[in-house]
C-alpha cells in the first residue's frame, strides 16, 4: 500500500478552499479527513498509553524529528522498524521536520504559534531572558541541544535523512518557521530559504526513497510560510504547489509559521486558493476548538497540536460549553463527568470531584485522565465536523458549537 488522497465530499463542490472530507491512504492505514492528529512529541502522548489513544479514536499520531534525533536517535528507531513499531502504535504516523525548533530554540518563544500581528517588529527577535540556541544561515541551522549543550547541525538533507530513519508515513520538508515579530524583510528571506530548502528536500527524499526501496513509502509534504502577508503566502503556495525536482513533487502541503489568530481563516484561504486542490492540506500546530472550525471551513484536511495534552496537565479541560480548570474550588464536590456529552473513558468512569482531588493531591493519574478526556474531546469534535460535511450540516454544527463554547468556566452544576 502506497500513499494516496481522495476527496469524498465538499460543502461547495469544485472549490478547494471550502470544507471537504476525504481519505488519506498510507502504508499503515487510512486516515478519514478532516482529522485531528494528536502529538506524541517523543514517540509518546505524555501520560497516555498508545493503546488508549487508539481507543479514544485517534487515527494517527505525530512525533517530533528534532526531539527523536536527540533521543533516542534515528538509528535506534530505524533498527526498531520505525517510530510506529517502536511505540507500539499500528496506525499511520507523521513527523515534523525540526523546522519549528528553529523558531522555538532560536528566539525563545517556545510553542507559541497563534499570535497577535499588531506587535513590535525586529530582524533579530528574542524572547525575554532567553538564550538563542539556534542560528539560521542559508544552508541550514546550527543549534545547541537543550539536553546536554552539545552542538548539532540540521540541513534539509539531514532533516530528510533523520525523518526517513524515523520512518513516519507522512513527513514535512525542512523550513524556517518565523514569528509575527519578525520584520517583513526577514520574512521575505525566510520564505526564500524555505523555497530553496524545499528543492533540496525533494532531491534528498527521492535519493533516499530509491536507496531504501525495501521500506514502505513515506509521503513528503511541503511547508508554506509567509506569516501574515498575502503576497508572500500566495507566492509560496504557487512556488511549492508547482515545484518538481528529481522528477517528483510534494505529496501534500503543511501550512506553517506563526499565524495571526484573528486572520487565520483569511490566511488559510489565500493558501488553499493557490495550492493544488487534489492534494491534502495540513495545518501545523493549530488545535483550539474554534480554530479547528475555521481551518476545516477553509479546506484543511488534517491538524496537529500539543494544546489538548499540555493544558490537561495543568488541570484545564474542555467541555461543549467551555474550558475550565477542574482543580479550582467550585469543582470539589461536583460528582458529575467533566462533560455530560462526552463518551471518553474518563467521563464514563470518573467525576469532576475525583479529578479535582487528583490534581490537588498532585497524583500522576490526574494527567492521564485529563489528557484522555481532552484528546477524545478534540478528536470527536473533528469527527463530528467530518460527518457534518458529509450530510451537509457543517455550517449548522459550527454555529451551534460556537454559540455555546467559551473560555469562561461553565456554571457549576
Amino acid at each position: 500500500m502506497s500513499f494516496s488522497f481522495e476527496i469524498t465530499a465538499e460543502t461547495s463542490p469544485g472549490n478547494g478552499a471550502q470544507a471537504r472530507s476525504g481519505r488519506i491512504t498510507t502504508p499503515h492505514g487510512v486516515i478519514e479527513t478532516p482529522c485531528f492528529i494528536p502529538v506524541g512529541t517523543k514517540a509518546t502522548v505524555k501520560s497516555v498509553l498508545p493503546e488508549s489513544m487508539k481507543d479514544l479514536g485517534a487515527q494517527a499520531l505525530l512525533a517530533n524529528a528534532y526531539h527523536l534525533y536527540l533521543q533516542p536517535g534515528p538509528d535506534v528507531l530505524d533498527e526498531a522498524g520505525g517510530v510506529g513499531k517502536f511505540m507500539n502504535w499500528g496506525g499511520p504516523t507523521f513527523t515534523d521536520s525540526g523546522g519549528f525548533q528553529v523558531l522555538s530554540l532560536g528566539v525563545g518563544f517556545k510553542k507559541v504559534l497563534a499570535m497577535d500581528a499588531q506587535t513590535f517588529r525586529a530582524d533579530d527577535v528574542m524572547a525575554t531572558k532567553k538564550e538563542r540556541l539556534a542560528h539560521v544561515d542559508d544552508e541550514g541551522v546550527t543549534f545547541k541541544s537543550h539536553l546536554d549543550g552539545s552542538m548539532h547541525r540540521f540541513t534539509p538533507e539531514i532533516s530528510m535523512q533523520v525523518q526517513h530513519q524515523i520512518g513516519a508515513d507522512i513527513m514535512f520538508a525542512f523550513d524556517e518557521c518565523t514569528t509575527l515579530h519578525n520584520t517583513r524583510k526577514y520574512q521575505e528571506g525566510a520564505v526564500d530559504r524555505t523555497f530553496a530548502w524545499a528543492i533540496r528536500c525533494l532531491d534528498e527524499h527521492k535519493r533516499l526513497t530509491d536507496e531504501r526501496n525495501s521500506h514502505p513509502y513515506q509521503a513528503l509534504f511541503g511547508v508554506i510560510q509567509g506569516a501574515q502577508y498575502e503576497d508572500m503566502r500566495r507566492k509560496a503556495s504557487k512556488d511549492l504547489g508547482g515545484m518538481n525536482s528529481s522528477g517528483i513533487s510534494f505529496d501534500g502541503f503543511g501550512i506553517g509559521g506563526a499565524l495571526d489568530k484573528n486572520a487565520l481563516g483569511t490566511i488559510v484561504g489565500w493558501v488553499n486558493e493557490e495550492l493544488p486542490r487534489e492534494k491534502p492540506k495540513h495545518l501545523l500546530g493549530i488545535g483550539a476548538p474554534e480554530d479547528l472550525f475555521v481551518g476545516v471551513e477553509k479546506g484543511i484536511d488534517t491538524f496537529d497540536c500539543v494544546l489538548a495534552s499540555r493544558i490537561a496537565r495543568t488541570s484545564s479541560v474542555y467541555t461543549m460549553t467551555g474550558r475550565f480548570n477542574v482543580s479550582n474550588a467550585p469543582y470539589r464536590k461536583q460528582f458529575v463527568p467533566i462533560d455530560e456529552e462526552c463518551d471518553c473513558y474518563t467521563c464514563t468512569h470518573y467525576t469532576r470531584a475525583y479529578l479535582h482531588h487528583l490534581f490537588r493531591g498532585k497524583e500522576i493519574l490526574a494527567a492521564t485522565l485529563a489528557t484522555i478526556h481532552n484528546e477524545r474531546f478534540i478528536v470527536r469534535l473533528v469527527d463530528q465536523m467530518r460527518a457534518a460535511i458529509a450530510d451537509g450540516s457543517f455550517s449548522e454544527l459550527k454555529a451551534q458549537f460556537l454559540s455555546r463554547y467559551t473560555y469562561k468556566n461553565p456554571s457549576p452544576s
